[in-house]
């Protein structure tokens, strides 16, 4: 009887110990996984890959004419204008562009979304045929008042393409995730030079 509860005590004590172990290795492994790593930080010449898209950002400049490609802006009011070519990389044509850039809070109210018109002929947020660079612009309204930033950040968001997504079956881009920031300097007006390579 006496052997038979010290056996007992024993197991309990390697079970009791087995069961620490695997909560603190558990804790140790959720801690390390909970650390975010930085963003990485892009090159503002160089193209950006994100999935669906193929980014090479031109230029940036703030703008006070009344029409900037096309929208309308406020009396007194000022555009933030980004140009960049995109090259749709999917199968058919889209216009799921519209989160693939996110500007910094320190530049635009996050709740503003920018205008997005083809250059070539200012039609609004179009569709992008497969394999055909074309020239866009993203057009911030700025806050009344506000000074032309030097600067501005961006946040570039990359989907991942899957065959067959979990609810439907059907082909799809999905998971938007951030790709990495993109600090862009900000020119004069529209005739600032492209950024150089």
């Amino acid at each position: 009887m006496l052997e038979s509860a010290r056996s007992r005590l024993k197991a309990w004590t390697v079970a009791g110990i087995g069961t620490a172990a695997a909560i603190a290795v558990a804790g140790v492994l959720g801690a390390f996984g909970a650390r975010h790593e930085p963003l990485p930080v892009l090159a503002p010449a160089s193209r950006i890959d994100t999935g669906e898209w193929l980014l090479r950002p031109l230029k940036a400049y703030v703008t006070t004419e009344k029409y900037a490609y096309g929208t309308l802006l406020k009396p007194g009011g000022k555009a933030l204008v980004l140009e960049l070519e995109m090259t749709n990389r999917t199968a058919k044509s889209t216009k799921d562009y519209f989160d693939v850039l996110q500007a910094s809070p320190a530049t635009v109210d996050p709740a503003t979304k920018p205008f997005i018109v083809l250059t070539r002929d200012s039609t609004m947020s179009p569709e992008l045929h497969p394999g055909m660079p074309e020239r866009m612009a993203y057009i911030w309204q700025l806050p009344d008042g506000a000074a032309a930033p030097a600067s501005f950040g961006l946040t570039v968001i990359r989907k991942t393409y899957k065959p067959r997504d979990n609810l439907y079956g059907l082909p799809g881009w999905f998971n938007p995730t951030p790709a990495g920031t993109l600090t862009i300097a900000v020119g004069a007006g529209p005739d600032s030079g492209d950024i150089q390579p």
